[in-house]
């Protein structure tokens, strides 16, 4: 047996071998003759993109004297392989079957067996972080994404821009001459800029990916998906009873590369593949979810056990490591009722419906890489979930997701109404906190919570064949999401460059983990000593086995809702050997004050380094924070004729204020009907239309109660003008208020509703003049497009005063309790 010298002067030799390999692929390869159509060349890729060569032929008076001389094609170092970089959504460290979990995911078995297991992976435990981490190399506040973009603030660090100086691992590769493609979510811009208003260097194409297929923001409904080819929104799933993008995105890439192979079948690509699944809604096909059916009647408690006991057996937890308390927080599985038992237990099925049906459209991605004779030159890096397993759905689990976000709690028995329907286009589910814990297993906490590894410990797995000399290994190295930049740039020969586009960039803050491909590396010490986390104030730091972390003051699944304490002297702090002690179960912060000091003061060495500061621990203030956009500061808005497809970040905002709609329209002699102006659809949002040519508005509160006034007659022919007046009770949030529709000046219905939606009313729908998309308010009155048959000549959007700034915390604490009522 190799000593730990041995093992460490290995590890230091493999690490100066590849160096030194990538240092000579850094020299320029060329091929063909120069100035011929067919020559080619690397770059040194110190600057991006390269200067453009001299013109190395001869101009004289005409062209039977000249000679041609065509600039080579910028290609990548001979060897360079293709790279499928895959990540699923909210997938903690205990949900796939790779790492101990009871869902099959036989794709990332597949890889696995192949390649590696990492069991000492890191995200930053919330989805646009570390997307952003992921593409740059850059820790997510150096990235400019220190939240989500929805709750961007107007700091480096939290303004969710990903600035020039960093440069993305799409960028470089292109202009070594990849083919870069992206397909699926895209949580990475601004929300702010998501209309063809642009601007588009924040898009896909602007962060140096040529192709994207994908949904923008943090979720969309996946049968009606709020979906981009490139910069253009289609609606792919219209005529297509089955529809869902889970397999229509598989379906995408893999024509993709096809028509990539056929086209240039010796260029290398990088294909960027990042589902939905398993972010809610959970939207798995009916067929897997009778495949989970009676899966999950052991509970949560008893599926825990059984995941703790699978990683044991498989070597991704340390034989010593110890289960961490079930938290009193949560329920246990036997103290609650068999009609609750049914409900708990099929939001785990669906939810686990959703993960292998993710998992097998990935399978598929793979499979055709294979069949185009690929697979040998592919790096495949497989990452389970941006972070741990999400908490969002409440305690309760929810049939709508958007009314848990807000802290809207849905009662098992109005769940249970929607039972057989569970997981299709007529809900959007989440579950109940409970299992989320139970999917984070060994771990404490979950999804939003930086400070533990439920929040931030993913399985990741990595093969590329006759590269990696282990196959089916474990690796234990520290590691973190923005160590996958690096390591894709050494296995390519390509290097990080100095400028791009002119612009000087921040150096790539990830490391290389090539050097652990070697099985004489297995138990090399990793190459990371230290690593920051954090998220709304909850923090950690990592330096050389050991841990210093803040205890949430409240669990993520309020939302915001409770009262913080001071960030900087309200939180405690404990201390974790997890060297020792795999999943932070034993405190040592009493015992070992001094090292606790020491890692306290290093985060803080670190978060200025990083552009953390400055710390900010509220949550739904940052989503009602004000933010550049062509809405902001207007009061009145006014649309003609057709207009569809308006992101909610550009539309006029009716939350916490009054408003008026008022509709200028001429219905012709036949009469008319149709949607005159809607925002959001069936999960909620708002519509003004007429049916049977009468006028009509429809309040949908986040697909828990609607609220509907309608003209009890239809519009003669004519010019008519319809108006919608509301008028707010606030201040605070999800007041009620009283509105009024009339017609021509006259009142033709008038009604008090007690609530509102209280911070969105949507995320994946939008805001649409004179027809609906996706989804509309009412089925029952109506399927979109829903076109108005009229003719609309004017649409006036007025907006009152913001009456959430002038709301205090007492006002905020009653409205949230008010809509959850």
């Amino acid at each position: 047996m190799k000593s730990a010298k041995q093992i460490l002067i290995g590890g230091m030799l493999a690490v100066a071998v590849m160096a030194a390999a990538s240092s000579a692929k850094a020299q320029i390869q060329t091929t063909g003759t120069p100035g011929s159509p067919s020559a080619t060349t690397t770059i040194d890729g110190k600057q991006i993109p390269p200067p453009d060569p001299k013109f190395g032929g001869v101009i004289k008076d005409t062209a039977v004297d000249s000679k041609p001389y065509w600039p080579p094609t910028v290609v990548p170092p001979k060897g360079a392989p293709n790279v499928l970089l895959i990540m699923t959504d909210d997938q903690g460290y205990g949900v796939c079957s790779t790492f101990g979990g009871v869902i099959p995911t036989p794709a990332m078995d597949r890889v696995a067996k192949a390649g590696l297991r990492y069991t000492q992976f890191h995200t930053t435990a919330l989805c646009s972080p570390t997307r952003a981490a992921l593409i740059t190399g850059r820790n997510h506040h150096s990235s400019g994404f220190g939240v989500i973009s929805e709750q961007a603030t107007g700091y480096p660090g939290y303004d969710s821009i990903i600035e020039k100086n960093c440069a993305t691992v799409g960028e470089i590769l292109k202009e070594n001459g990849y083919a870069t493609s992206w397909f699926g979510k895209n949580h990475n811009t601004p929300t702010y800029v998501y209309s063809l208003a642009g601007p588009f260097d924040q898009w896909p194409s602007g962060m140096g990916f040529q192709y994207f297929y994908g949904f923008m923001g943090g979720e969309t409904n996946q049968w009606q998906p709020y979906l981009f080819q490139d910069h253009t929104q289609i609606y792919p799933w219209i005529g297509k009873k089955d529809y869902n993008l889970t397999t229509d995105m598989a379906d995408e890439a893999i024509k993709y590369m096809k028509e990539l192979n056929a086209a240039a079948p010796e260029k290398p690509f990088f294909l960027y593949y990042v589902p939905g699944g398993t972010h809610a809604p959970h939207h798995p096909t009916k067929e897997w979810i009778a495949k989970m059916k009676g899966k999950f009647d052991m509970g949560w408690n008893a599926m825990r056990d059984q995941i703790f006991a699978n990683q044991k057996k498989l070597g991704v937890i340390p034989a010593n490591t110890q289960l961490t308390p079930w938290p009193d927080l949560l329920p246990k599985w036997e103290t609650i009722s068999p009609a609750q038992k049914k409900i708990y237990a099929h939001q785990a099925e669906i939810f686990a419906a959703y993960v292998a049906y993710t998992d097998n459209e990935i399978g598929r991605v793979i499979q055709e890489v294979e069949d185009l004779g690929k697979l040998d030159n592919t790096l495949i890096i497989y990452i389970s979930g941006d972070n741990g397993t999400s908490a969002e759905g409440t305690v309760l689990g929810t049939t709508f997701d958007l009314a848990a976000i807000q802290s809207i709690d849905m009662p098992i028995e109005a769940q249970a109404k929607f039972y057989d329907v569970l997981g299709s286009d007529q809900t959007t589910p989440h579950m109940s906190v409970a299992w989320t814990w139970a999917f984070d297993t060994p771990f404490k906490w979950t999804k939003q919570v930086a400070s533990f590894f439920g929040g931030t410990r993913n399985g990741m797995v990595m093969s590329w064949p006759g590269h990696i000399n282990d196959a089916g290994g474990v690796r234990t190295q520290f590691h973190h999401i923005i160590d996958i930049v690096p390591t894709i740039l050494e296995a390519s020969g390509i290097r990080a460059p100095e400028l791009v586009e002119g612009v000087a960039q921040k150096p790539i803050e990830g490391v290389s983990m090539t050097y652990t491909w070697d099985k004489a590396n297995a138990q090399a010490k990793s190459t990371r000593d230290t690593q920051y986390f954090e998220m709304f104030g909850n923090r950690a730091i990592y330096h050389d086995g050991w841990i210093a972390a803040t205890v949430p003051p409240q669990p993520p699944w309020l939302m915001g809702t409770a009262k913080m304490p001071d960030i900087m002297t309200g939180y405690k702090w404990e201390l974790y050997n997890i060297a020792d002690d795999y999943s932070e179960n034993n405190d040592l912060a009493a015992k070992s004050p001094e090292k606790l000091k020491e890692l306290q003061d290093l985060f803080m060495v670190e978060a200025r380094k990083y552009q953390v500061l400055p710390l900010d621990n509220s949550i739904l203030e940052r989503i009602l924070t004000a933010r550049p956009s062509a809405t902001a500061g207007r009061t009145e808005f006014t649309y003609s004729g057709e207009v569809s497809g308006l992101p909610v970040g550009t539309a006029p905002n009716t939350l916490t204020r009054s408003y008026s709609i008022t509709a200028e329209i001429e219905i012709p002699s036949g009469g008319a009907e149709g949607m005159l102006n809607t925002l959001g659809g069936r999960f909620g949002g708002y519509g003004l239309y007429l049916l049977k040519g009468k006028p009509v508005f429809t309040y949908e509160f986040l697909g828990l109660a609607k609220f509907r006034w309608e003209g009890k007659a239809a519009l003669a022919p004519g010019k008519h003008t319809v108006l919608f007046d509301f008028k707010y009770d606030g201040p605070g949030m999800a007041k009620g208020g009283t509105g009024v529709l009339s017609v021509d000046g006259k009142e033709v219905d008038n009604k008090k509703i007690p609530h509102t939606c209280p911070a969105m009313m949507t995320i994946d729908e939008t805001f649409d003049v004179g027809v609906d998309t996706r989804t509309g308010v009412d089925d029952k009155d109506y399927q979109p497009p829903f076109r108005f048959t009229g003719k609309l000549q004017k649409l006036t959007i007025k907006l009152g005063p913001n009456q959430m700034l002038a709301a205090d915390e007492k006002a905020k604490a009653e409205a949230l309790a008010n809509a959850n009522n």
